[in-house]
């Protein structure tokens, strides 16, 4: 292995850079090295560059979705061998404390805990990344399953596969997601796991709705730069609303959406990473309908169970992967998924080999 590698790099409030870097090398028994074969952009990324997620670190290596081989193990990993294929689980977690026995990954308690890798510490955009509790982080992709097919286990799709679960869907439901992002397009690809009877994706973008309805990511599709959505959900549940609403997508109205498209005593699952806070709780408006609010950052622990899905054709989300960039050429990737130029919805990076 080589003693340098190409990496991208958050140097500073507003500036992503590709930066020459030294190969990641064990730090822990518990660590493992991956040789990255695939890495993707995030929304996140273009969070952390302009200066939205408080805990990103300036410097880091970005990246937190990737898939790859195992080069080196610390002595204390049990799980995997040199040469397995692995999804990488954006979140570092223990599996011992008080949270992590309970399922609640994300807030691990020990050091460094929870999301850190391409946040607070060196991430996926590089040739190679360093994987701390790599026994808990990594899964193996089964045989049958490409690289493509499982990048986005361990982050986008992981949030979309934790809010249909944690939303509680009953068969024959109306759905309604808020959003038709990379995430909201996972999240309705979940939610259809529950057998909703409608499943409505809302979203101010013709072409990604668009999308979800050709993906069957959507039964119906509101635009509500031309339609009134609660008008028109509310017109499909003799007036109810929808039991449970994904707000996916963290605009300056689209809380107050949610909360009004779901029905008395429904369910409302927030996804979104607002840019703007605080958001707006009118108890007063709200008394009588019972609500259910569902929040907060993905407890990515069933990434395991979502590589069986991929490799029973239950979930696919390569048709999300619009673009394809050599690691030299991911600014490129990065302008491109900022601008939302060229129909792009993710961009998926290959490193150099070598």
């Amino acid at each position: 292995m080589k003693d340098t590698m190409k990496a991208v790099v958050f140097k500073e409030l507003g500036s992503v850079v590709l930066e020459d870097r030294p190969v990641p090398a064990i730090l822990h028994p518990k660590d493992a090295i991956v040789r990255v074969t695939l890495a993707a952009i995030c929304s996140s990324d273009i969070h952390i560059k302009h200066g939205m997620i408080a805990k990103a670190k300036e410097g880091v290596i970005l990246g937190h979705e990737m898939v790859g081989e195992v080069v080196e193990t610390g002595s204390g990993i049990e799980k995997f061998h040199k040469g397995d294929r692995v999804t990488v689980n954006n979140e570092t977690f223990c599996g011992e404390c008080f949270f992590c026995r309970r399922g609640y990954v994300n807030n691990c308690s020990m050091e460094g805990g929870g999301w850190a890798l391409g946040c607070r510490i060196d991430g996926g955009q590089a040739e190679y990344v360093r994987v701390p509790y790599a026994d808990n982080g990594l899964n193996h992709i089964p045989d049958a399953v490409s690289d493509e097919a499982a990048l986005l286990v361990g982050d986008v799709l992981a949030t979309g596969f934790w809010a249909a679960e944690i939303a509680e869907i009953r068969p024959a439901e109306t759905v309604a997601v808020i959003g038709a992002g990379p995430t909201g397009l996972c999240t309705a690809m979940c939610a259809r796991l529950y057998s909703p009877a409608r499943l409505v994706v809302i979203d101010m973008s013709d072409e990604r709705l668009e999308f979800a309805k050709a993906h069957g990511l959507a039964d119906l599709t509101i635009n509500p730069l031309r339609e009134d959505p609660l008008e028109i959900v509310r017109g499909l549940t003799d007036g109810r609303g929808a039991d449970r609403v994904f707000e996916v997508a963290g605009g300056r109205n689209t809380f107050e959406m949610a909360w009004r498209l779901a029905r008395c005593s429904g369910t409302v699952c927030l996804v979104a990473h607002y840019e703007e806070d605080p958001q707006k709780l009118p108890l007063r408006e709200m008394y009588g309908k019972n609500l259910v609010f569902k929040t907060g950052g993905v407890h990515a622990n069933a990434c395991a169970k979502t590589l069986s899905l991929i490799e029973a054709g239950m979930l696919d989300t390569r048709p999300l992967i619009t673009h394809r960039l050599p690691l030299d050429d991911a600014l490129e990737g990065y302008r491109l998924f900022e601008a939302q130029e060229d129909h792009v919805i993710k961009v998926a990076i290959t490193p150099r080999r070598g």
